[in-house]
């Protein structure tokens, strides 16, 4: 505690080292930051070491790391805090917020932040792919960082067992079908012990089924958030051949499949191919005791797969210096190093090419080569379903594709009902 001492030039001395120091200590910066964790692969302790590394390089800024769970958690519970009056600076949310965010006025574009040529130059250094949920009204409002898409992975033993080539995995819808048949293994009374394949269908199916809609030619939502294809026929054809891959062809199971114990299925060999997140690849590389492969996902008229994951935001209500320490924070985590370490750690997409170019993670791509795929499909990616009233609009296809999925509806009834919902929500957006 400080004592100030007078009449003396000492104590003159030891009064103003002690205001200083109280200078000092009211001078630094506090950042709150939510982020989500339980979204594949253990991330606390890989992003406490980022924040740390920060900390140790930038004294004069504390950073409050707030774990919430998934996605919807963290965006949840930072804008709670906000409507409280709690201090939140930044967070990591779903790519896909982007227009609610806005919407609410809740955050910032960083083009209104950034000021040197070097920051801007750091702005345009990401994958356009996955910039494609950050940048609307030519403002960019999201940084991509906990970033993937969807890849194959599939088990190389169960392929020689069923006589496939296991360094040729499926290329097409069609040998998808075909090759997930033969990789079905019964039990004598008839029971399946392994199935072909299996495409998760709670947690995220607008996700999984943005791929197959791409592969089959066609995206689920225009560039400005204002419009859905939920009904285009090759939107209701991708979702037959989802549905028909359990009903018809049995490669999978009828109904729905776990998103949330899909993983654990594929290491426990009941699956010989998941579509999962490639958030998952360092996971499965560490736990997989047979061995296995990644691959990019199967294509009809074209390969394809939406890009997903978390972007950073920075919140509106925040001081200049706050927002100046938050950008800070940003861009060191974001640095080629700092952004090959993540990718290696997490298995999660090095968000910038200049990642790639770095010694960490040339190495690591030749000694494992499933850590490029993720980024080498990045060529046939789109934009994750995303658009106003996202949550609701969302929760519409989700809805679809899970009751065409157990046969309550068709497909083809399933999303011309989610389509015209869609349009009512969307309609003064346009």
């Amino acid at each position: 505690m400080f004592r100030i001492i007078r009449n003396t030039a000492f104590g003159a001395a030891v009064a103003l080292v002690g205001l200083a120091a109280t200078a000092t200590a009211d001078a630094k910066t506090e950042l709150t930051m939510y982020y989500p964790v339980a979204v594949g692969g253990p991330l606390t302790e890989v992003v406490d070491k980022l924040v740390a590394d920060f900390e140790a390089e930038n004294p004069d800024i504390d950073v409050n790391a707030i774990y919430a769970g998934n996605y919807n958690d963290a965006r949840i519970k930072a804008l709670a805090a906000l409507k409280s009056g709690e201090p939140a600076q930044l967070a990591v949310m779903f790519s896909i917020d982007i227009y609610e965010l806005i919407e609410q006025d809740a955050i910032i574009a960083f083009d209104d932040i950034v000021s040197s040529e070097e920051d801007k130059a750091w702005l345009k250094g990401f994958y356009p792919a996955l910039m494609e949920n950050g940048i609307t009204d030519d403002k960019t409002w999201g940084i991509p960082f906990q970033r993937s898409t969807i890849v194959m992975y599939y088990n190389k033993d169960a392929f020689r067992e069923a006589g496939l080539d296991p360094e040729n995995p499926p290329q097409t819808w069609d040998e998808l079908a075909s090759m997930g048949k033969k990789l079905v293994k019964k039990a004598g009374d008839g029971t399946v012990e392994r199935w072909g394949a299996m495409i998760p269908s709670t947690g995220y199916p607008y996700w999984m089924f943005g791929a197959l809609t791409k592969q089959n030619g066609q995206v689920l939502m225009s560039g400005d958030g204002a419009t859905t294809f939920f009904d285009a026929p090759a939107t209701i054809e991708a979702l037959e051949y989802w549905k028909g891959l359990g009903s018809e062809m049995g490669v999978m199971p009828e109904g729905t499949i776990e998103w949330g114990t899909l993983r654990q299925n594929f290491l426990e060999g009941k699956t010989a191919i998941m579509w999962h997140s490639t958030g998952n690849l360092t996971a499965v590389k560490d736990n997989a005791s047979f061995d296995f492969g990644v691959a990019m996902l199967p294509s009809k008229v074209s390969r394809g797969t939406p890009t997903g994951g978390g972007n950073f935001y920075i919140f509106k209500d925040t001081s200049e210096a706050e927002q100046q320490a938050a950008l800070k924070l940003i861009k060191f985590l974001t640095q080629p190093e700092r952004t090959a370490e993540w990718s290696i750690k997490t298995g999660y997409i090095g968000t910038r090419p200049d990642a790639y170019e770095t010694d960490k993670l040339k190495n690591y791509v030749v000694e494992f080569p499933p850590a490029a795929v993720a980024r080498d499909q990045l060529e046939f990616a789109t934009a994750e379903l995303s658009t106003y009233q996202t949550g609701r609009v969302r929760k519409l296809l989700d809805d679809a594709i899970q009751a065409a999925l157990t046969g309550s509806k068709s497909p083809t009834e399933a999303l011309t009902e989610a389509q015209k919902a869609a349009d009512g929500l969307l309609r003064r957006y346009r």
